[in-house]
C-alpha cells in the first residue's frame, strides 16, 4: 500500500492547487480579461504536460501505432463526453450557450479526473514521473481552480455552494489516481503507455475545445498569448531542472 499512499499524496497537490486558484477568486473580484489570462496560462502548461512528457513517454511503447491511436481516442471521448453533458443540460432546461453551473463543474470534474489517472498510470511507470506530472499540474491547476470560481461567481451561485464545489473537485482526482494506479499496476506497459496517450489526447481536447474558447469569450488581452507561451515555458522548466 505504499506505492498507493505516494500516488494519493501526488494528487494532493494540484487538487491543492485547484482548490488555492478556488479561494483566490473568492477574495478579489475578478474581470473577464483576469479569466481569459488564467485560462490561458492553464492551458499553455496543459499543452507542455501532454507534448513535452506524456506523449513523449507513450511513444515508447511497442509497436508505436497503439499509443498513436490511443491518442486520437482520448479526444474523441472528450467530445463524446461533452455531447452527453450538452444532452443533459438541455434535459435540464439549460441552453446550448448557457454555461450553467453543471457545465462549469463537469468540465473541470473531467479535467480533474484525467490528471489523476496520469498521475496514477505515471506512477506505476516510474514514481519519478508520477512527481513530475504532480508538479507540473499544480501552476495549471491553480488557474483552473481561480477560472471556475470565479465563473461560479458571476453566475451568482451562493458562496456556501462554491465552497463545496471547490472542495468536492478533490474527489474527482484522487478517484482518477486510484483507477490509474489499481487497474495498471499489474497491466502490460503497451497497455499502461496508451492510457497515458488517451490521457493526453482528452487533455488536447479539453485545452482546445474548452479552455482557449472559454479564454477567447469577452474581454481579451494581447498578454493571452504571452501567458499561453509562458505556461509552456514554465512547465518545460519544471520538466528539465526537476526531472529525473
Amino acid at each position: 500500500m505504499e506505492g498507493f499512499v505516494l500516488v494519493l499524496a501526488l494528487a494532493a497537490l494540484p487538487a491543492a492547487g485547484n482548490f488555492l486558484g478556488g479561494l483566490a477568486a473568492e477574495m478579489v473580484d475578478v474581470s473577464e480579461r483576469a479569466l481569459s489570462l488564467a485560462l490561458h496560462l492553464a492551458a499553455g502548461i496543459v499543452m507542455a504536460v501532454v507534448g513535452l512528457e506524456l506523449m513523449p513517454e507513450a511513444l515508447g511503447a511497442s509497436p508505436p501505432w497503439v499509443p498513436i491511436l490511443a491518442f486520437m481516442g482520448g479526444g474523441a471521448s472528450f467530445m463524446g463526453i461533452e455531447r452527453a453533458i450538452g444532452s443533459i443540460r438541455r434535459r435540464l432546461g439549460a441552453g446550448e450557450e448557457s454555461s450553467g453551473p453543471l457545465a462549469i463543474f463537469s468540465g473541470v470534474s473531467l479535467d480533474l479526473f484525467s490528471d489523476g489517472v496520469m498521475i496514477g498510470t505515471a506512477t506505476v511507470l516510474n514514481p519519478s514521473l508520477g512527481l513530475l506530472l504532480a508538479l507540473g499540474q499544480v501552476p495549471a491547476d491553480v488557474p483552473e481552480g481561480f477560472a471556475a470560481i470565479a465563473t461560479l461567481r458571476r453566475a451568482q451561485i451562493p458562496r456556501r455552494a462554491r465552497i463545496l464545489m471547490a472542495l468536492s473537485f478533490t474527489a474527482p482526482i484522487l478517484l482518477g489516481a486510484a483507477l490509474g494506479y489499481f487497474a495498471l499496476r499489474q497491466a502490460p506497459e503497451i497497455l499502461t503507455l496508451s492510457v497515458l496517450a488517451v490521457t493526453g489526447g482528452a487533455l488536447t481536447s479539453v485545452v482546445v475545445e474548452e479552455m482557449l474558447t472559454e479564454a477567447h469569450e469577452g474581454d481579451t488581452s494581447v498578454w493571452g498569448p504571452i501567458l499561453l507561451t509562458g505556461g509552456f515555458a514554465l512547465f518545460a522548466a519544471i520538466s528539465v531542472y526537476l526531472g529525473s
